[in-house]
């Protein structure tokens, strides 16, 4: 039997905020046959890529199965489903078609549909290193957005540019897997260029509701030695400030604008188009210091000798399954910070990623974690953030990208043991949230 965390009530936040979920295309719908192949296909085909050897050819089989999907998100009580398109989906014959059908029935269950138009399953043959594929990108928004633009009203551009680009272009643990280091660059440029263009596409259709789902997180330096202070500074630019002082100011942070290819400062007037809202994915702050000269992995990624910082464990604190450190009020710490460095100039800010991978149907360690983070959220607001919605991640188990099927973020727990099955019994987690937004009514 599933016992319930006893947990003080969440403090209640304002009238009108945004409960809700996220998934991804390509770590839920299989139905690979029914779409054209992305680079995750050709990466997860390499012998070694994944980590135990699967692929998400069915995945949660969402793509059937997506009507039991949203009974569940009904149940649960959301006002919004984050989900994504699959670009190679829309690219297939009658591709958009399963979109209508899941908007359709997302909205008959009273839910928002929240569409991410990018979240990292770039069509095979499309390169980020190219600077058409920004183009093509939003030639392909503006497909999607005459389909489906007149039940859908929040949309979400690109997803985690940052992890795309340094996961795969940089350091190679993620599709399409090259290991290019800073010659990465042009990968960030291009994403965050496309996002431009799709929020001038959005906006030519009528849409009046866009932001972005970047990653953020506090770097906290090792020590206070200048070698630890320096190289802290300088990863937070690369994971932080290269992402969000482009679209929030106009430009690149000192030294890394002629880095990028192109007319830097045409194009960074398209990147900087005014956002409705700031989308921010949330799961740890990160301790850098000075490199040692050895190469590390540290929550599942290899971090090289060469480059000029190194990730320290943060002792004293939880630990996921996943090794990531359990740290909420890096959140608020987070939050008040963009808010201080950004001024006006920071639209308002919607959780759309926070989450955290723990084996098991009664998973008090994940009400823990979500508890903790939905007070730190709390907190920023308090002290003057405005955050307009929180969404977990995520619904389901899924393919977690290199990974595999080894971790679990879901508040729903898939059976992957039976692919003709694929059983889901909500989790412990999934009942508490569900108690905790119905007293947040």
């Amino acid at each position: 039997m599933i016992r319930h965390m006893a947990i003080n009530p969440i403090p209640q936040f304002p009238d009108g905020f945004l409960w809700g979920v996220s998934t991804s295309a390509h770590q839920i719908e299989g139905a690979a046959d029914a779409r054209e192949p992305s680079v995750w296909d050709a990466f997860s085909a390499e012998p070694g890529r994944i980590k135990d050897g699967s692929t998400a050819a069915v995945a949660c089989d969402h793509y059937h199965r997506y009507g039991e999907d949203v009974a569940l998100l009904a149940g649960l009580g959301v006002d919004a489903y984050r989900f994504s398109v699959s670009w190679p989906r829309v690219l297939s014959k009658g591709g958009l078609d399963f979109y209508d059908r899941l908007v359709d029935e997302v909205c008959e269950a009273g839910v928002r549909p929240v569409p991410t138009l990018f979240h990292w399953d770039l069509p095979a043959g499309l390169d980020w290193l190219e600077r058409d594929t920004a183009h093509r990108f939003a030639e392909y928004v503006s497909v999607v957005v005459d389909r489906l633009g007149d039940r859908v009203k929040k949309w979400i551009t690109v997803n985690e540019p940052a992890e795309h680009t340094l996961l795969g272009h940089a350091l190679g643990t993620h599709a399409p897997g090259r290991q290019l280091m800073f010659e990465a660059l042009p990968a960030a440029h291009h994403q965050l260029l496309a996002h431009g263009l799709a929020v001038q596409a959005l906006r030519a259709a009528g849409a009046r509701d866009i932001g972005i789902a970047n990653s953020h997180g506090p770097t906290w330096p090792a020590s206070r030695e200048p070698a630890d202070l320096e190289a802290a500074a300088f990863y937070d630019v690369l994971l932080n400030r290269l992402f969000a002082d482009p679209l929030l100011l106009g430009e690149y942070p000192e030294g890394l604008g002629e880095l990028m290819p192109g007319d830097v400062a045409s194009d960074l007037k398209v990147i900087a188009e005014p956002l409705d809202f700031y989308g921010i994915n949330y799961y740890a702050p990160t301790r850098v210091g000075a490199p040692q000269g050895t190469e590390i992995e540290f929550g599942g990624v290899r971090i090289p000798a060469e480059l000029p910082f190194t990730v320290r464990q943060i002792e004293n604190v939880p630990v996921t399954d996943f090794g990531w450190p359990v740290v909420p009020e890096g959140l608020t710490e987070l939050l008040t910070g963009f808010k201080e460095r950004y001024g006006d100039r920071l639209p308002p800010v919607v959780i759309t990623e926070n989450g955290c991978s723990y084996p098991g149907i009664d998973d008090q360690d994940r009400i823990a974690y979500l508890d903790g983070h939905l007070r730190a959220l709390h907190r920023a607001v308090e002290a003057g953030v405005d955050v307009r919605g929180y969404f977990v991640w995520s619904l389901l188990d899924n393919f977690e990208w290199a990974e595999g099927y080894e971790r679990r973020f879901g508040l729903v727990h898939v059976d992957f043991s039976d692919p003709g099955v694929l059983k889901r019994t909500p989790k412990a987690s999934y009942a508490w949230l569900r108690e905790v937004l119905r007293d947040q009514r």
